[in-house]
């Protein structure tokens, strides 16, 4: 059992406050907490917890009082709890989640809905739910939901528990849950689908729930995905968080795949959606070969993937301009018609590679759009020329298709000049091929 009631004392928390105020050391936090009487065992929980509280008020902090709470969690929980711009994004998906009082929400379902939090963790999922929903957090692990009780009551929110296992729980009107990943001898730890509860128990779970919404890997395998559900890609301009399953009510527009880029405040800053379609989830075997015959391949013969799905776009030259879509539209397999919307004659430069050439300069939040100021064979000498030509000095190296030490590249390629450029280092129809740009500013 972790020490929370040493942690939750006013007295530890003072320490902490004062000793991040005062930015002291390791040795130095140590060294107080010894003269303080605190035992090893206490100084190295102290400690531990010390070290996760500047990183769970940034991932929750949204005004001055959060920014100096305190939140009970060890590294796992907070590693995989919710933060609070995609937690505040994912609360206008409940009943009246745009209202922030109780009345509001019974006025709406016609009584006070009640959510079970399920493998409800620290509390990241139901920080943020309106204020009219009646929560529960359930899971199996006592240490789990001391944290959740506690972190509620920090926010201010009033949540039972339930020890159980989250596939014997009914009860409520609707859920939410954000299965653990499992490791099991012998297998991946990686693996997308290796999940307690496991999808298909999560589908059947939600057969006892009005609605609900499961949080899973951004890669997991769309295929598996049932019908009559809405999936959601949720992240920032360079990452894809979650993949987001709606079931029943919450399931506003079923078999359709949305791409949302969330602002700080959980704001929508971009969003597009597509009718969902099983063809664009699954591999033609002919591609699948090759992707399965990658190890032992190089050069022009290997395919290189970064989307989960085909791509509708067609394979053309290097042209004016090449684009990186945003994670999310690469995950959702929305790049092709965001690209399409903007310049019709966009295109791949190299199968299974998402950078979008084009035209013109697609735009920003969807895409990170850079001018190309010149190409040539990723070969020292040529490179090292390429980049004396156009006076670059500063170099940002981007990779994708290609596997090398970016570090190391910079070091030997020694640019000298006045001028600074990103260097993308990729493939053009299979071929290692180095595109020099420079970054397109303002709005495109």
């Amino acid at each position: 059992m972790q020490p929370w009631n040493l942690l939750a004392s006013d007295t530890v928390q003072g320490f902490i406050e004062e000793a991040l105020t005062r930015k002291l050391d390791a040795l130095q936090v140590s060294t107080a907490l010894n003269k303080q009487g605190y035992s090893n065992e206490e100084r190295a929980a102290i400690m531990d917890y010390m070290a996760l509280v500047p990183k769970f008020r940034e991932k929750f902090a949204n005004n001055e009082t959060a920014r100096g709470m305190f939140l009970l969690c060890d590294k796992l929980a907070l590693e995989q709890s919710t933060a609070q711009d995609i937690g505040r994004w994912k609360a206008k998906l409940w009943p009246c989640g745009n209202d922030a009082t109780s009345d509001a929400t019974e006025n709406a379902t016609g009584t006070g809905a009640e959510v079970h939090d399920l493998c409800c963790g620290m509390g990241g999922d139901s920080f943020y739910l309106p204020a009219g929903l009646k929560v529960t957090g359930v899971d199996l692990d006592e240490n789990r939901l001391a944290m959740y009780s506690h972190n509620m009551q920090a926010f201010g929110k009033n949540a039972e528990t339930i020890c159980a296992d989250v596939r014997s729980v009914e009860g409520a009107d609707y859920f939410t849950i954000d299965p653990a990943r499992r490791a099991i001898e012998g297998e991946n730890q990686r693996d997308l689908k290796n999940l307690t509860p496991t999808l298909e128990e999560v589908i059947e779970i939600s057969r006892h729930y009005r609605g609900g919404m499961a949080k899973l890997p951004p890669g997991y395998p769309p295929a598996e995905i049932p019908d009559g559900t809405e999936i959601l890609y949720l992240g920032g301009h360079s990452d894809c968080r979650e993949c987001l399953v709606l079931f029943g009510e919450l399931a506003k527009h079923p078999d359709t795949v949305r791409a949302v880029i969330v602002g700080k405040a959980g704001e929508t800053l971009a969003e597009w959606t597509r009718r969902r379609d099983r063809s664009l989830e699954t591999l033609d075997d002919d591609l699948q070969e090759k992707l399965d015959r990658n190890d032992c391949l190089e050069g022009k013969d290997r395919t290189y993937r970064t989307a989960t799905s085909r791509s509708d776009l067609p394979l053309g030259e290097i042209g004016k301009y090449i684009a990186e879509p945003a994670p999310v539209l690469i995950r959702s397999h929305l790049f092709n018609a965001a690209a399409l919307a903007h310049d019709p004659n966009a295109h791949l430069i190299s199968e299974g590679i998402a950078y979008v050439s084009s035209d013109k300069p697609l735009p920003a939040p969807g895409f990170s759009c850079y001018e190309v100021l010149a190409h040539t064979e990723i070969a020292t000498g040529a490179v090292r020329s390429m980049l004396k030509e156009h006076d670059i000095g500063k170099i940002t190296l981007k990779l994708r298709g290609v596997k090398l030490d970016p570090d190391a590249e910079t070091k030997r390629l020694k640019p000298k000049g006045k001028n600074s450029a990103i260097l993308f280092y990729t493939r053009f129809r299979g071929e290692k091929t180095a595109i020099l740009t420079r970054r397109c500013h303002g709005k495109t």
